[in-house]
């Protein structure tokens, strides 16, 4: 009881350093130019243009004879998934690829939603915009940005946009949503020069919501999405009337979070830690080193070289889909990694696997997506966003099967205003796509406490 009362003082002492040695800092910024050349002389383009997803007999028929000339190579004996992704497993991947997934369908699937592209800082930023279509008179939709992360898309989210849109309860909020597709992503325009990072993508979404007409909006992500939020909450804290992060990595090492990693095992109170907590963190050595860096691979390689391993991925769509759908496996669940399958059928259906798959293919744009690890790392692992509060209202869903665990504690250090922190009850990493009740559920909560609804 005694050494309780001793590290509770010594807890105190060490939260009222660092709130004394806290600074209020705003994120800075400044207009980029992203597109060939020098700037024009005139003012940008700011019409908004419908797009519809295309396909051809070309593109498919190329496809087919890239898959039909891939060279497998024979897994090792009881290895599954944890040697990458298992090589006879792929083959059947293949085969349902070029003999039964029907692209053409999956392109009128996409197209159900409205997209549109317009040029910022002179890229192409492609977009989908879905509005409520049977809003009640006298009530008016909540506007909300949802952004996605890598190796993921704007599809991500097909399965929870018509939760948000159209809710069943009518006492939900009904959300008009807004799914762009990072700048190097999809059908979002790559940028042409160095130094496209979180935060040249956090202003130009801003620019995106004003050009919307929207003064005051909600933003959600996840993954890359987390950041870039993050990060336009930092940059214009009176746009974002709220963000909800379902990803929230610790980007800010603190003494408060060294002493709870020191001592949360034996005194898991004193920190808030649950059991889902020192289940996720402890031991300290396996799940936090090892673990990490068994997952990792890919973040060093993209983080330095993203070329070299770009070009062989954008030539062959087996290879493509073995390095994406990997992480759709073990990201989902690290348990998966001993699965023959990698369990991926258990979470997702191969339909929507490869559809976000064919988005990458179909536009050539692993490569620039791939870059965007190298700008955001390419100034250290603590950029100046890293160590600036978020102040605007906070809803954190922490999913179990995430990549890395933020105890409550841990999430307050970096979000001033966290009003929602909600253990689920399942789910990985890609949680929109895998979880889209669950994930829209949370969301309804968060706002509801953000906008005194009860």
């Amino acid at each position: 009881m005694l050494l309780e009362v001793l590290l509770a003082l010594v807890l105190g002492a060490v939260v009222l350093l660092v709130l004394r040695r806290s600074k209020a800092a705003v994120l800075k910024t400044e207009d980029g130019w992203w597109g060939a050349g020098s700037p024009p002389a005139g003012a940008e383009d700011e019409s908004i243009r419908p797009f519809q997803v295309e396909t051809s007999r070309e593109e498919i028929e190329d496809l087919q004879r890239r898959i039909d000339q891939t060279r497998p190579v024979p897994s090792l004996e009881d290895s599954q998934f944890n040697y990458g992704f298992n090589s006879t497993y792929l083959q059947k991947v293949a085969a349902y690829w070029r003999n039964e997934f029907d692209w053409s369908k999956q392109v009128d699937k996409l197209n159900q939603y409205p997209h549109f592209k317009t040029k910022i800082e002179g890229i192409d930023v492609h977009y989908v915009h879905v509005k409520p279509k049977n809003l009640p008179e006298g009530r008016t939709a909540v506007p909300l940005i949802m952004v996605h992360g890598w190796p993921g898309s704007f599809y991500e989210f097909y399965g929870i946009l018509p939760l948000l849109t159209e809710p069943a309860n009518a006492d939900d909020v009904a959300f008009e949503v807004i799914c762009p597709s990072i700048p190097g992503y999809g059908f979002s325009e790559a940028p042409r020069k160095k130094g496209f990072n979180s935060v040249c993508a956090a202003r130009v979404f801003l620019k995106l919501m004003r050009r919307l007409g929207f003064g005051r909006f909600y933003a959600q992500g996840g993954d890359w999405g987390w950041q870039i939020t993050t990060n336009m909450a930092q940059l214009d804290p009176t746009a974002v009337k709220g963000l909800h992060i379902n990803f929230a990595p610790v980007e800010n090492v603190g003494p408060l979070l060294i002493l709870s990693i020191l001592l949360g095992r034996r005194f898991p109170g004193l920190f808030g830690f649950t059991e889902l907590d020192v289940k996720r963190l402890y031991p300290r050595v396996e799940k936090m080193l090892v673990e990490p860096l068994k997952e990792t691979g890919y973040f060093h390689i993209q983080a330095t070289k993203p070329d070299t391993a770009g070009r062989g991925l954008n030539d062959s769509p087996v290879g493509l889909a073995a390095y994406i759908l990997e992480k759709f496996s073990t990201w989902t669940d690290h348990e998966f990694r001993n699965l023959e399958d990698g369990g991926l059928e258990r979470k997702f259906s191969l339909e929507d696997l490869l559809t976000n798959v064919m988005i990458y293919w179909t536009t050539g744009s692993i490569t620039s997506s791939m870059r965007f690890y190298k700008e955001n790392f390419a100034k250290g692992f603590y950029p100046p966003h890293a160590r600036i509060p978020v102040t605007v209202p906070t809803g954190v869903a922490a999913f179990p099967n995430e990549l890395m665990h933020t105890p409550k504690l841990w999430a307050k250090q970096k979000n001033h205003k966290l009003k929602t922190y909600t253990t689920m009850a399942r789910g990985g990493h890609f949680a929109a796509m895998e979880e889209p009740g669950l994930m829209a559920q949370d969301i309804q909560k968060f706002i509801k406490v953000v906008e005194g609804k009860k």
